[in-house]
């Protein structure tokens, strides 16, 4: 004899099967036609910057620079994002976007471990792992990082692929974010000597192999976890963008499975371990633009502690081209520029409202902060952290997730709407 399950629970087999969701999810409409106009300037943009940064400074900042023409092209065919993960996942329970971002941290975590656990590296580079120190700093930067990205509307990432794409709103949000920075450096010392503890890898106590094993087998975890809240609170489905039909067209013109889009974010974001001896991050070069633009007017950055730190000296005197994190953030603006203007889908957006300008402002602001505070940002210490087997890039990701909660209730006072069970997509 079976029991029948209560009425409203999610089948038996939910784990197994499709995501379930309150109505199918839409079909992508067809992609417009190429904006040629955009994607000219921006192939030309792209190809004069290149041909510069490998004649002035060689082969290895021309790799990174296309590297990350590589990763924002990626970024945009592909949507992938982490501010709206978080959203959907926090709002109503949508897990679609967390599950992704499962397949990109495991898929980078089995690329990394096989980079360090070889030592290979091009160009002269050895390959060290991300690690950063445990503390109130790291938890106070990603819970004010979190409210940030709610508020500005996309993550590190996704406000340069949304730069490039041209959206306004997200100019602002990158303004806030390099003012942010700038102040967080100028600042180093009110929040340098917060308390914490040393930072933990995994594969110092468990070994390369055993550090991959726990990492995959976590992220296993978090997938099922997000795949059961779906089930159960049966979310509407993520919107759908316009798609060029065919295989190869799509490849060129997008969009791609969020699946796709992981593989591709993490073979670039290995290769630019490869290639530098770091992992792929976002936020420093934001504090360096903003310090070399405060030099230029008048002020004395070299004079702060943050530049004084060892290493720092010379980032800070040397050329934004030839600085690794610079490089790959003009590459992900270019390369989102490309791939928007081959889905035809480049547009620059006008009157904005007042307070979706401040919110976006604001946003960049506290990301800017939270990410100094934090140590890296959703790039640098989320997606590297885990990927390294670093125990601070999980208490980032889990504090991030209550600073979205947070964010969410902020949202509303500045006129941004957050999905709710009754809308046809989230």
């Amino acid at each position: 004899m079976t029991t029948a399950p209560p009425a409203g629970a999610p089948p038996r087999a939910a784990l197994i099967t499709p995501s379930p969701t309150s109505v199918p999810a839409p079909e992508a409409g067809p992609a417009p036609a190429v904006r040629r106009g955009p994607l000219t300037v921006a192939a030309g943009i792209g190809v004069l910057l290149c041909a510069y940064v490998f004649v002035r400074h060689g082969a290895k900042p021309g790799v990174l620079l296309l590297l990350g023409t590589g990763l924002g092209y990626a970024l945009f065919h592909s949507r992938f994002g982490f501010t709206s993960a978080w959203r959907q996942l926090v709002a109503v329970g949508n897990g679609t976007g967390l599950r992704a971002h499962t397949l990109l941290l495991g898929t980078t975590a089995t690329l990394f471990a096989l980079v360090l656990g070889t030592g290979a590296g091009l160009f002269g580079s050895t390959p060290a792992p991300s690690a950063g120190p445990l503390g109130v700093g790291l938890l106070i930067g990603a819970f004010v990082f979190a409210i940030g990205m709610q508020l500005g509307g996309a993550c590190a990432s996704g406000t340069l692929f949304a730069v490039g794409s041209g959206q306004s709103s997200i100019v602002l949000t990158l303004f806030g974010f390099i003012t942010g920075s700038t102040l967080a450096a100028w600042q180093f010392g009110l929040w340098s000597d917060l308390p914490a503890l040393d930072p933990v890898l995994l594969s110092d106590h468990v070994g390369r192999f055993g550090s991959w094993a726990v990492t995959v087998l976590a992220l296993a975890a978090v997938w099922w976890i997000a795949r059961a809240v779906q089930a159960r609170r049966n979310p509407p489905p993520v919107s759908a963008p316009p798609s060029a039909r065919g295989t190869w067209a799509r490849v060129v013109r997008g969009s791609w499975p969020l699946a796709a889009g992981a593989v591709a974010l993490a073979v670039l974001g290995a290769a630019v371990l490869l290639v530098s001896g770091g992992a792929w991050g976002i936020t420093s070069a934001f504090a360096l633009w903003g310090s070399k633009v405060v030099g230029f007017l008048g002020g004395s950055p070299e004079s702060w502690a943050f530049w004084q730190q060892p290493g720092s000296a010379a980032q800070l005197a040397g050329p934004v081209l030839a600085d690794k994190n610079s490089l790959t953030d003009i590459g992900v603006m270019v390369g989102a520029a490309l791939a928007s203007a081959a889905g035809g889908v480049w547009t620059l957006h006008r009157g904005i409202p007042a307070r979706t300008a401040v919110a976006a402002v604001l946003g960049g602001v506290l990301m800017g902060i939270g990410a100094r505070l934090a140590g890296g940002c959703n790039i640098g210490a989320y997606l590297a952290g885990i990927a390294s087997g670093s125990l601070h890039g999980w208490l980032w990701g889990a504090v991030a997730l209550a600073g979205t909660w947070a964010g969410l209730r902020l949202r509303p006072f500045f006129g941004l709407g957050n999905p709710k069970p009754s809308d046809s997509v989230c």
